[in-house]
């Protein structure tokens, strides 16, 4: 995976996190930011490194399905760029 895409990941599970479930939460955080191996994951698990696979797979598109209905990342990008462009009017219309 593009290392840009595991940074937007990142951030959308910042986001959406507290709507996966526990076991969601750890497998995504055990790949994405304990850098651990399918394999290693598997046996710590006691599953298949398939089944660890699709669920990696199964979070990350929960999470892009999130981004895709509530908008949040994109909201939060829009709002720190008129930040920075001191925009107050596109703020107040984000909000």
């Amino acid at each position: 995976m593009m290392e840009m895409n595991r940074v937007y990941l990142n951030d959308l599970y910042d986001l959406y996190s507290i709507l996966l479930n526990e076991h969601e939460k750890l497998i995504f955080e055990d790949y994405y930011q304990n850098d651990l191996s399918l394999s290693e994951i598997a046996d710590n698990n006691n599953v298949t490194r398939n089944a660890i696979h699709k669920s990696i797979k199964t979070v990350e598109n929960k999470l892009i399905d999130y981004e895709n209905k509530l908008k949040l990342y994109e909201k939060k990008n829009k709002i720190l760029k008129a930040i920075d462009d001191n925009d107050i009017n596109t703020i107040r219309e984000i909000l």
